[in-house]
C-alpha cells in the first residue's frame, strides 16, 4: 500500500500524506516514501512547483504513537529523528522549487513543524496547530524550535512549544506562523491557483531565493550581501532573466521557462 498519493498536473506536483485511517500520523513506511517523492520531485525537470497536504480530515498528527510503543515495530527515535523527519526537513529546504503546505486539517507535533518548513503555509479556516510534544512528556522536533521562533518570536514560540496549546488558522496567520488563511470553501481553489502562478514564474529565481532565506539563518550582514551578489550575478545570466527583461520593454506578459 502506498502511503503517498503523487501526480503532476499543470508543472505542478501534488504529494498527499495518505494514512486518513490514522490522520496522517507517520510511520516508517511513509516516511520513506515521502523522501522518495521529495528527490524525485527535485530531480524532474517538469516539476516547478511543489503541494504538500493530506488525505481526509487531518493534514498530519505527527508521529504514530502505535509505532513508537509496538516492541516488534519501535524503531527507536533516534532512528525516527535521523532517518524519517530531519531527512524530511533538510530536503523541503533543499529543493530549488517552491513548495506550499496546504494544510487541510489539524497538524499536530511533526506534522505541524513539517508544514512549517515550507516555504508558504496555507490553511483553512478549521485548521488548528497544536505543538504537542510536551503533552506527552517530549520536545518538539522537526526543527520546530528552529522555525518557529523565526516565525513568531521567543515567548510565543516558547509558550506554544511549552503548554502545547492550539492556534487557530486565522491566529496563525495574525501571528506571522503561516502565509495565509482562507474559508474551506475557497481553500482548495486558492492552493491550486498559487501552485500554478508559482509554477509559471523564473524557477531558477525562486530557488536561488529559498537557498538565499536559508543562508540569512546564520550568515551575518557582510556574509549575506556577498552571497546575494554571487546569487543576482547568476540569475542575470539565466534565460528567465532576459526573458523577463524582454517582456518588460515589450509590453507582455512573459513566458518564464524555469532556466
Amino acid at each position: 500500500m502506498s502511503f503517498i498519493e503523487f501526480q503532476i498536473e499543470n508543472k505542478v506536483a501534488s504529494i498527499a500524506l495518505n494514512r486518513p485511517e490514522v490522520f496522517n500520523s507517520f510511520n516508517r513506511e511513509m516516511a520513506l516514501q515521502l523522501q522518495q517523492v521529495l528527490d524525485d520531485c527535485a530531480e524532474n525537470p517538469e516539476v516547478r512547483a511543489i503541494v504538500l497536504t493530506a488525505k481526509g480530515k487531518a493534514f498530519c498528527a505527527g508521529q504514530d504513537l502505535k509505532e513508537v510503543t509496538d516492541p516488534e515495530l519501535n524503531p527507536g527515535f533516534k532512528k525516527i529523528l535521523e532517518e524519517h523527519y530531519n531527512p524530511i526537513i533538510l530536503k523541503i529546504r533543499a529543493i530549488k522549487k517552491p513548495i506550499i503546505a496546504a494544510v487541510n486539517g489539524v497538524a499536530a507535533g511533526a506534522g505541524a513543524n513539517i508544514a512549517l518548513a515550507c516555504d508558504l503555509v496555507i490553511a483553512h479556516d478549521k485548521v488548528s496547530f497544536i505543538q504537542a510534544f510536551s503533552l506527552i512528556g517530549l520536545v518538539p522536533d522537526s526543527a520546530g524550535t528552529y522555525f518557529l521562533p523565526r516565525l513568531i518570536g521567543f515567548q510565543r514560540a516558547s509558550a506554544l512549544a511549552m503548554l502545547g496549546d492550539k492556534v487557530g488558522a486565522e491566529e496563525a496567520e495574525r501571528i506571522g506562523m503561516i502565509y495565509k488563511c482562507v474559508s474551506l470553501e475557497s481553500f482548495e481553489s486558492t492552493v491550486d491557483q498559487l501552485a500554478i502562478r508559482l509554477a509559471n514564474m523564473p524557477t531558477k529565481a525562486l530557488g536561488m531565493i529559498k537557498e538565499l532565506f536559508n543562508a540569512s539563518m546564520t550568515n551575518s550582514l557582510e556574509e549575506q550581501l556577498a552571497t546575494e551578489s554571487k546569487y543576482q550575478i547568476e540569475a542575470a545570466q539565466s534565460e528567465d532573466y532576459a526573458e523577463g527583461v524582454a517582456a518588460f520593454i515589450e509590453k507582455r506578459q512573459p513566458k518564464f521557462k524555469g532556466q
